[in-house]
């Protein structure tokens, strides 16, 4: 399968590129690079590592504007939400953004155009490129206006921070294994019961909490597994 015109993709964000060369390198996998003779041109890691900080700054700026009186935790988990790689490979398929990708012949065959990682990692890029070519305002343009529906969720009093699907996503990523959830305790009378609720990842329990239905004891203990796993790949980053 042959990528499809970048043009098309400059009218759907609504930006044309300057130097047309940095879209080209943004939807560039590696693994195309790896299966050609003439090196002429980059793949997009690089621009994806640029892309995170560009993708973390806007929409750090947006939480702080629209939230003033949030303080810094609550920004950071809705910062977590907005750029989780959920997030990142639905607004990557809305913009159809896998049928511009320069794909090896192994990633073609394992339908990398419809991976979320892939994606993920390519939308990045994408930001990159963007800024690369028109700096910080262009950039923030785009993202604002592709990211504004994720954004106004934020402002619904309903929504909350789903831990579980945090860390659904960061298992899956990391561990490629989906975590589980038990009840081993329930205490209290029917009108006041509480529930305790362990996680387990790759069958190692990981977290433990207590809430007052099991919900609310499943969502705090994501969140406390989620701390540990952050932490943990933290502490690894800095050795």
């Amino acid at each position: 399968m042959s990528p499809a015109d970048l043009s098309s993709l400059q009218q759907r964000l609504a930006y044309l590129f300057q130097a047309p060369a940095r879209l080209q390198q943004a939807v560039t996998h590696k693994s195309y690079i790896n299966e050609m003779k003439e090196k002429t041109i980059e793949d997009n890691e690089r621009f994806e590592f640029l892309g995170d900080a560009v993708l973390d700054l806007i929409i750090s700026e947006a939480l702080v504007a629209r939230f003033p009186d949030s303080p810094e935790g609550d920004l950071s988990k809705m910062k977590s939400r907005v750029v989780s790689e959920g997030t990142l490979a639905r607004i990557a398929k809305e913009i159809r953004l896998g049928q511009y990708l320069y794909l090896g012949r192994g990633e073609e065959r394992t339908l990398g155009r419809e991976k979320s990682s892939l994606l993920a990692d390519a939308l990045e890029a994408l930001i990159a490129a963007i800024y690369l070519d028109g700096g910080l305002p262009a950039a923030r343009e785009v993202v604002i206006r592709e990211f504004e529906p994720f954004l106004q969720e934020l402002t619904r009093p309903e929504v909350t921070v789903d831990y579980k699907t945090e860390l659904q996503e960061l298992c899956q990523k990391e561990f490629e294994s989906l975590p589980t959830y038990q009840v081993i305790r329930e205490t209290g009378p029917d009108h006041q019961k509480r529930f305790e609720v362990e996680i387990r990842i790759q069958n190692h329990p990981h977290a433990t909490a207590i809430g007052r239905s099991k919900k609310e004891a499943e969502q705090r203990a994501a969140q406390i597994a989620l701390d540990k796993l952050r932490k943990g790949e933290r502490a690894s980053q800095e050795e």
